[in-house]
């Protein structure tokens, strides 16, 4: 079992009530990232609802999360033949810290066209990048990162002014990334506002969506995030993933802050 399998594990405890533990290895200074976090609460749905697999789901962050148990709350909305409904609230300590509504499907059953307006920026392969040292970050024990464009930021210190960042990601570990997976990672890249500020600041999260497309196949994700707008310390941060095969696998957005 990788390590991701192992510390996003759950258990029902009661009708709709499902328990984990938030493990170590994934948090940011204090706090647990987001990205594992709603991977923890979409493990839950995914052995809740009778689909298996993420299609879109969408978390807000009501409170900071810590080390430790927590516990899931999944209310069913509904389900057709190819589409799963349900909501999650997760608590700790008896608090809420995570809101999520959320649509599941059977990504192995998708059927359609494809079309793009956006394509793959075309970067080095992974093996001919480095790893992206942040400091002391302890998510970097789990997920490895190596940015390409913007990688000044963090090497130089010095500021692209871009709102962009490109690169590489996987599991630390080795193991392939899952559709599961996917939502962790929507969470694990440097935030791409510090193109412009520099990587001084705190940027919590309020909000992530995660729109999962396609089972990834093995190997690294080659990720894009870029920002646009910051307004009164306000931001979004648009993500595009896709697999080594170069299949668009995952899109993400989430609202975050900026903070000194």
């Amino acid at each position: 079992m990788s390590q991701f399998a192992a510390e996003t594990a759950v258990q029902q405890i009661a009708e709709n009530r499902w328990r984990g533990e938030l493990c170590e290895g994934w948090r940011v200074g204090d706090v647990l990232n987001g990205g594992y976090v709603l991977a923890v609460a979409g493990r839950v749905l995914g052995e809740a609802l009778p689909h298996p697999d993420p299609l879109t789901v969408t978390g807000y962050f009501l409170a900071p999360t810590g080390l430790g148990p927590v516990d899931c709350v999944v209310t069913p909305l509904r389900s057709s033949r190819n589409t799963s409904f349900a909501s999650l609230s997760m608590y700790q300590h008896d608090q809420p810290v995570l809101q999520v509504t959320a649509a599941y499907g059977d990504l192995d059953k998708l059927k359609g066209e494809d079309w793009s307006a956006a394509e793959r920026p075309d970067i080095p392969a992974f093996e001919d990048c480095p790893v992206t040292r942040q400091r002391i970050l302890e998510i970097r024990q789990r997920a490895e990162i190596r940015v390409v464009e913007g990688v000044e930021v963090f090497t130089e210190r010095a500021t692209t002014n871009t709102g962009r960042l490109t690169g590489w990601a996987r599991h630390a570990d080795g193991a392939d990334t899952d559709a599961l997976s996917l939502l962790m990672f929507s969470d694990a890249f440097p935030p791409p506002i510090f193109t412009i500020y520099g990587p001084r600041h705190w940027v919590p999260t309020m909000e992530l969506t995660v729109q999962v497309r396609a089972r990834p196949a093995p190997g690294p994700l080659q990720v894009c995030l870029a920002s646009r707008h910051l307004t009164r310390g306000v931001l979004e941060e648009d993500g595009r993933f896709w697999d080594s095969e170069g299949q668009l696998v995952a899109i993400s957005r989430q609202t975050a802050r900026l903070r000194l």
